[in-house]
Formats: structure tokens, sequence, C-alpha cells
């Protein structure tokens, strides 16, 4: 079986409040755009070929390997988000075979684009069917949940309005259509971590300031002209500060005519929305990760 795990982008992002557990709950809506990777999940016999090697029985234990080309994925494979997810779902049903997994990474790693938490839900989704296992949409996103918060948007994985850690979602009805979209990535890693202890660093009345008195469900329903003084990433503030090479991405989209154009995440990937008659130019360094769409 191969899927196309897509990425998405942060219309809006909002932090509303610090949870006992240690997350924090948000607001945000969360967009899918056709950016994608690319996934291929087969089932491993013994005595079946595997490149120049033969599939042993000791193979078999191991329950899963994992490949991966394309874009360099940090970390162990064991670690990787893919092979978690396989686990979760055998602890539950034990009688799942062994399986390998090939992930070909064409989304930039670390850029708020979601591209891990997409590789994670597209495996749980894959093999619920693939092995007919019967799961809901809401057992999925359970599941989900315990990869990542960003993870359960993409068992839906329409527009939708995210709160709680981002796993309860409302979709809505967002027509971008007049639009292009243009998605740049400088190739910066902002540790999300670090993202959501300077915003707890801010005093609540300082922040307050920053977000506004209409919820982002609301605001969202404006014409998209009035977003750009309207709909805020709180994440924005201190990624700027710290990374001005990304805050100079925003100013050049605006500068370019875009309508709107903001930080996706904790960053560093930026976005903006064009009309499609227009024709932005820019003059970004070689190494960005650039791509214009159409939605």
């Amino acid at each position: 079986m191969v899927v196309f795990p897509n990425c998405k982008i942060n219309i809006g992002l909002i932090i509303t409040g610090k949870r006992a557990d240690g997350y924090h709950n948000i607001e945000t809506i969360f967009y899918p755009l056709p950016i994608k990777d690319a996934l291929e999940i087969i089932v491993v016999k013994e005595g079946q070929t595997k490149g120049n090697e033969v599939t042993s029985a000791e193979d078999l234990q191991q329950q899963i390997t994992f490949t991966s080309s394309g874009i360099s994925i940090a970390g162990s494979p064991a670690n990787n988000i893919c092979v978690k997810a396989y686990h979760l779902l055998k602890n539950d049903f034990p009688l799942l075979p062994t399986i390998q997994i090939h992930l070909h990474k064409a989304i930039p790693v670390g850029a708020g684009l979601g591209g891990g938490s997409a590789d994670g839900a597209f495996v749980l989704k894959a093999i619920n069917e693939k092995f007919k296992l019967g799961l809901s949409a809401g057992q999925l996103i359970a599941y989900a949940l315990q990869l990542g918060s960003d993870c359960p948007f993409f068992i839906l994985n329409e527009p939708s309005l995210g709160t709680g850690r981002g796993e309860l979602l409302t979709p809505i009805a967002l027509d971008l259509s007049p639009f292009q979209l243009i998605v740049v990535n400088p190739g910066i890693h902002v540790n999300t971590g670090w993202a959501f202890s300077q915003l707890e660093a801010i005093p609540t009345d300082t922040i307050n300031k920053y977000r506004q008195q209409n919820s982002i469900a609301s605001i969202i329903s404006l014409p998209v002209e009035n977003w750009k003084d309207n709909l805020v990433n709180e994440f924005e503030r201190p990624v700027f500060d710290k990374y001005p090479e990304i805050k100079s991405i925003r100013e050049s989209m605006y500068a370019a005519g875009a309508v709107y154009a903001s930080m996706s995440g904790s960053g560093s990937s930026v976005y903006g929305l064009f009309y499609k008659n227009v024709k932005p130019h820019f003059t970004f360094p070689g190494h960005y990760f650039f791509r214009q769409l159409l939605l």
C-alpha cells in the first residue's frame, strides 16, 4: 500500500491556557496543503527477498523495519513516528503482521508544516485500512493524539478549527480558491518546546494585548483582506525576535503583494496568500524551500 501524507499550515494560532498535564490549550485553523511525502507499507514474510537479503524468522521478530529517502530525518529509525504508530496499534491488535515501511521525505522537517505528524497519522490510517481493523475516525484520533498534538488533524485532513491540544476538531467551510499560496522555509529549525517557553515567560497582561477580542473562529469568517490586522500567530513574536531571517520572509511576502502572510505553527515556514492574477517576485537564497500552490 502506498499513501501520500500531506502537510498543513496554521491560519492563526493562540495559546488559551496551560493544562494540568503540562500541555497547552490552543486555538487555530488547520488547513491542508498538497505538499506530500510518500509512504509505502508492505507485509514481510519469511523467505521473502528484501533487496539482496532473505527475510529470516529472526527478522520477523523485529515486527517492523523502517527505511527512508529524500530529506534526511534525524534520530534513530526505531524512534521514528511511523514506527511508534505501528507499535501503538500492535499493542492492541497483536495479530498484526510484520511490516516494512519506507518513507520518502519531501516535506521539510521541523518546519511548522506538520510533516512528521502527517506521516504518523497516515500510518495509522493505512494500517487500519490495509488490515481491516475497523477503527472509527474517533478511535484513530485517540491513537493519533498519543503520537503528537498535530497528529489528530491528519485523520480528518480537512480545514478545521482546532482547540484543546489540537485534537478537538470542528470542520469549517473555508474557501481559499481565489488565491494562490506561497510557502517558504529557510531551513531554520525552531524548537517547539523553546517557543512555548517564550510565551509562558511573557506576563499574561502583555500577551493579552496581542490576542484579539474575537476568537479565531470569528475572525476567519471575515474577508481574507481583513485578516492582516486581526489574525495573529502568537509564536511570531518570540521567533521573529530570535530569528529575524524568518520575519524578513513575511515582510517580503507583504512587499510582493500578499493579502495575508503568517508563520505556520511555531515556525519556521512562512506562507502568503496572493490573488491569482498577482505574479510575486522573490530573491530568496537557493537553499530555501519554496512552493507556489493553487488552492
